[in-house]
């Protein structure tokens, strides 16, 4: 028998143990509940992949790397990097990284090299870079007077054309201390121009092409350039008035016009230049460049391929001299498919409701092709596929700390609207739902109206998803009438009813969704940006007993003065209303949010940037001193110094996504009544 001290050494010994493997075993559970859902800093922290681009010989992609700054110790934008990944090897090399923002990324004649545009230190302007496959420091290889703005090589490579805005004489010293800045006169053109880099002191001659040059492509030939133009900078020309020009390259002049009726979007040469393929709006109320045109060179007639096509066009590329490639939104997923120039041959090769949602691609006549590619569990990431192969390959992981994330299902939903009409959106459900349980819901509207919300990754800094999930939300992104990705017939079914059927769908949706058991129906939350900040008031004033939250962002509130101080007067006349405001006063008015304002009694914050253009502060203002005024219902006003139409700036995101994300928590979870605290604790959000 062993002595009364030995056993009890041997039972406290025996009981340290499993006290131990029990704490150890508490803090595993306690570490795997804290990587449930992202918080607000991991989303700031996030990379992704802005561009990719297939080599000539198709054997490396060049892409970029958008890397976020530490909200915590810098207000800056991302940085983007340069990356090579190598195709044979599966190797990821660095090229140009740290403090950069590399953009307009090309591979140069022959792909022995890639060149890109940058403000480098020491550039007084945006200048051209070049850098070897090989190794070594990037080397500045052209500079204008003015920041280049993008740029093409001629097929030989010895040749460039670019486009930046055009240069000023500098006007003589006055002695005189203030100068008022004069609205909308004296704007500088963006001109477009032809030089030869590796001459000493190269000469630039200019296309003779009038108004703003946006796009500039060589054709595969050397013969011929194709510009987008439009006759003034004013973002409403840009949009609504943009045109196709041919040039010459011989003489620099224009020697076919394609008058295009509605908006532009990318433009893509024929490999034997004779045509021209480019993304447009099939007639000039179109709201979107999503429809694709082929036009011959010779002449500028030119066909819509698709008519009638019940998606979005997003991107394409040429094969062959008879087959264009194009990536398309349909509903909440996107294809990948390819169709003949004349119309014929049509026929998809992805159909990605089973893959990751892809955004844009680069092929080498599609024997190989890469994809800029997201999921609803990562951001955008590099994707490559080879003939014969069924699916994409990612090959990239900027965030592998996501591996360790446990996420909220996502998935399509459907419903019908109150006139019958079929509405789809996307929702996410909390992470380790109870199916016997009511959650909280936050309705996530989008913008525009001309977009839409996919299957893809949807946490950002103003659309939380997944951060909402981790703390127990369900988040809904209705595709209400007039979204994108469902063809013209749709997305033309708003027009001329603002706030109308379009924010009735909203609300169809979240009935839809409580019905379904999911949703506790006091404890909806709306938010949304631009046009879903226009949303967000209505569904605040006109809809006010259904929401018990609202966060505004950059939104309408007014869309009689919304006219008079935004910058696309016109694209809001030809595409969304389809008449002037003075054509009818009393409609406008009453489609206003300001006018419902004696309804309210959702607790409201609105948030903005201070240098807004798109939708001016006075909107946010507005609504601020209407509710303030007329009503007792709880509204915070937050502005953004230096901020526009949506915050760019790693610590203003930050301050918006915690500012969010407390509202809906104080209201749809918490206490209610009075408002939260106006002061943040920003290491909260870690």
């Amino acid at each position: 028998m062993k002595p009364v001290n030995v056993l009890k050494r041997n039972i406290n010994k025996y009981l340290f143990r499993s006290l131990t493997a029990l704490l150890f075993l508490f803090l595993l559970q306690t570490a795997a509940v804290a990587q449930q859902g992202l918080s607000p800093y991991q989303v700031s922290q996030l990379k992704d992949v802005g561009s990719a681009l297939l080599s000539p010989d198709g054997e490396k992609v060049a892409y970029t790397v958008d890397v976020p700054r530490n909200p915590m110790k810098s207000n800056e934008t991302p940085w983007t990097e340069l990356y090579v990944f190598d195709l044979q090897t599966n190797q990821q090399l660095p090229f140009v990284t740290g403090e950069v923002n590399v953009h307009d990324v090309q591979w140069a004649p022959g792909g022995e090299a890639i060149t890109f545009l940058a403000r480098r230190e020491g550039d007084e302007h945006t200048s051209l870079y070049r850098i070897s496959l090989n190794g070594g420091e990037a080397r500045k290889i052209y500079s204008f007077k003015t920041g280049i703005y993008n740029y093409d090589w001629s097929p030989g490579g010895d040749q460039l054309v670019f486009t930046a805005r055009e240069p000023q004489d500098e006007a003589e010293d006055e002695e005189f201390p203030y100068e008022p800045e004069i609205y909308e006169e004296n704007l500088t053109h963006h001109r477009a121009y032809v030089v030869t880099p590796a001459n000493d002191n190269p000469e630039p001659k200019r296309l003779q092409v009038d108004g703003t040059i946006y796009q500039v492509n060589w054709s595969p030939t050397g013969s011929h350039i194709a510009v987008t133009r439009a006759p003034t900078p004013l973002v409403d020309d840009y949009y609504m008035n943009q045109k196709v020009r041919i040039v010459s390259a011989e003489d620099l002049s224009v020697t076919t016009e394609i008058n295009n009726p509605g908006k532009l979007g990318e433009v893509s040469w024929s490999p034997d230049g004779e045509r021209v393929a480019f993304i447009a709006g099939a007639d000039r109320h179109d709201v979107i460049d999503g429809r694709l045109m082929v036009s011959s060179i010779d002449n500028g007639s030119f066909e819509q391929l698709l008519e009638g096509y019940e998606g979005m066009i997003e991107d394409i590329s040429w094969i062959s001299n008879e087959t264009i490639r194009f990536v398309a939104s349909r509903g909440v997923w996107k294809v990948y498919s390819e169709i003949n120039y004349d119309g014929g041959g049509h026929h998809t090769l992805l159909d990605q409701q089973q893959g990751p949602i892809l955004n844009s691609f680069s092929t080498n006549r599609g024997n190989r092709t890469a994809f800029v590619a997201d999921a609803h569990n990562h951001p955008t990431e590099l994707f490559v596929m080879k003939e014969g192969d069924k699916v994409p390959r990612r090959v990239t992981e900027l965030n592998p700390e996501l591996r360790e994330i446990e996420f909220g299902n996502q998935e399509k939903v459907s419903y019908q609207a109150r006139d019958g009409k079929e509405i789809q959106g996307v929702l996410v459900r909390p992470v380790n739902e109870d199916p016997n349980k009511r959650y909280p819901l936050v309705t996530v509207v989008h913008g525009g109206p001309e977009a839409h919300y996919d299957m893809g990754w949807l946490t950002h800094y103003s659309q939380p998803a997944q951060v909402l999930a981790a703390r127990g939300v369900a988040v809904f992104f209705p595709n209400y009438r007039g979204s994108t990705g469902r063809g013209i017939e749709f997305l033309k079914s708003s027009q001329g009813d603002p706030a109308g059927k379009e924010f009735d769908d909203v609300v169809d949706g979240v009935d839809y969704l409580i019905e379904e058991g999911l949703v506790h129906k006091d404890r909806v939350g709306v938010t949304g940006g631009s046009y879903g900040g226009y949303a967000t008031a209505w569904l605040s004033t006109k809809y006010s007993d259904r929401f018990a939250a609202g966060v505004m962002f950059v939104g309408i509130s007014d869309k009689i003065s919304k006219w008079g101080t935004s910058d696309i007067s016109q694209e809001l006349y030809l595409v969304h209303s389809l008449e002037y405001i003075w054509e009818d006063w009393d409609f406008y008015l009453e489609r206003s949010p300001i006018y419902h304002v004696d309804e309210a009694e959702t607790p409201l914050l609105i948030m903005h940037g201070k240098e807004d253009p798109r939708v001016d502060p006075g909107q946010s203002y507005e609504m601020y001193r209407h509710l303030k005024v007329r009503t007792d219902v709880p509204v915070r006003l937050v502005l953004y110094p230096g901020e526009g139409h949506g915050n760019s700036h790693a610590s203003a995101r930050y301050d918006y996504q915690l500012r969010l994300l407390r509202w809906m928590d104080h209201y749809l979870k918490g206490p209610g009544g009075n408002k939260p605290d106006d002061a943040l604790d920003y290491k909260e959000g870690k």
